[in-house]
């Protein structure tokens, strides 16, 4: 925490003043905004910058035991008000402010500025490269400044690229912190959000990070990477690595009429077909099994090679089935599907040579499970939610991003 290091800053601040290079200021902030200058004007001197070093040390120290009230004072540093970098015109590094705080509560009135005080913190913990984004090079030459005169033994260096932007979704803290805030995620940790947490509870693994982070390199120039891009690292890993099973999410029953009732038989299915060493599972195949709603029309639409009455598919490891018919509750909707098999073709083989243009995936519904799955989809409805000046990004967050399914069978 920076606020473990408040005593060593304030010691630093001391060390700056004593060498002339800080002075107590009474300006106001409007005020010092005002005799700061523009980018083609060079600012003012404060009326208060030659103060005595002894001056200076002891409004310091009587800032800090909280004699004076909040904003009536800053401590600046010293440096060039007439310098082409604005940051380097006599910067505030410490103001008065007595909001307590979340571990220090009320020991401290006056606190550093991050400019002051990061380069600081990062040369105590023994930082060698602080990598920062853009937005911070314009600030490096302060970092320098106070390294420099700061007398550190090993002065840490900053560096400064492009941030990490992605399609789809939004990288500022502060925004994805509003998210969580407004109740419109489920925590840092939910698996919509760009953090390693949300990450990891989506099914991340490290070594999909890692390659994604290898491929798009280190760039000094602004970008935007495509969020389909991570995706695709993180399914090239996984084919190698993952086991497979199968899963029904919206399931209708499907009877195979001529199978005989009571009967259970196995089939042995690869756990990873990219990775023979994982070996294989063992699956059962009975008369009543789940199939995707999906995969099922009674009327079928124009290229539709899945199941409907008197055509083919191949079951998955098992059997290739022709489907004969449905039965529909009183309500209209599809209750079940029925098919007959054929017992030439176990394995999903055709020994004949005929062709059958759909594999369907299914789960024995006398050896299954029953699960809650989740569906995930992009944080926001557009590429760039942040492109549009005339709208908050919240406008285009995506409601349907989450889809929680019930009684699935796996």
């Amino acid at each position: 925490f920076g606020s473990d290091y408040s005593e060593q800053i304030y010691d630093f601040a001391v060390r700056f003043i004593r060498k002339g290079l800080a002075y107590v200021d009474d300006l106001s902030a409007d005020e010092i905004r005002a005799y700061r200058g523009t980018l083609t004007e060079p600012g003012r001197e404060s009326p208060w910058r030659n103060r005595s070093v002894e001056e200076n040390l002891t409004l310091f120290a009587q800032m800090r035991a909280g004699d004076f009230a909040d904003g009536s004072r800053v401590l600046r540093a010293k440096i060039d008000m007439a310098a082409g970098n604005i940051n380097l015109r006599d910067p505030v590094m410490y103001r008065i402010k007595r909001d307590p705080h979340h571990r220090t509560g009320t020991t401290w009135c006056i606190y550093p500025m991050y400019d002051f005080a990061h380069p600081l913190q990062d040369a105590i913990e023994g930082i060698t490269h602080s990598l920062c984004s853009l937005e911070y090079e314009d600030h490096r030459p302060l970092y320098d400044w106070v390294t420099e005169h700061a007398d550190l033994p090993n002065p840490p260096r900053q560096i400064e690229f492009a941030r990490l932007n992605m399609t789809y979704t939004v990288m500022s803290k502060r925004k994805l912190r509003l998210l969580v805030e407004e109740g419109l995620v489920d925590g840092w940790d939910d698996p919509r959000m760009p953090t390693l947490s949300g990450m990891r509870r989506r099914g991340y693994t490290p070594a999909a990070i890692r390659s994604f982070l290898d491929r798009i390199g280190v760039s000094k120039v602004p970008s935007v990477v495509d969020y389909a891009f991570l995706e695709h690292c993180l399914r090239e890993d996984l084919n190698h690595s993952a086991r497979r099973t199968m899963a029904v999410l919206r399931p209708v029953k499907l009877v195979i009429e001529n199978y005989p009732a009571g009967q259970t038989e196995t089939f042995e299915a690869e756990n990873n077909p990219e990775d023979l060493a994982a070996g294989t599972r063992t699956i059962s195949f009975s008369r009543e099994l789940w199939i995707e709603e999906e995969d099922f029309m009674e009327v079928p639409a124009k290229k539709y090679f899945r199941l409907f009455p008197g055509n083919e598919v191949r079951l998955k490891h098992a059997y290739v089935i022709r489907c004969t018919g449905c039965t529909r509750r009183a309500d209209g909707s599809l209750e079940t599907v029925t098919a007959t098999y054929d017992p030439e073709t176990r394995g999903g083989n055709t020994p004949d040579g005929r062709k059958v243009r759909s594999t369907l995936h299914w789960v024995d519904a006398g050896h299954c499970a029953e699960a809650e799955v989740r569906l995930y989809e992009n944080l926001f409805t557009r590429p760039d939610p942040e492109a549009d000046p005339d709208k908050d990004f919240l406008a285009h967050l995506n409601h349907d991003s989450l889809v929680v399914l019930t009684g699935c069978k796996v």
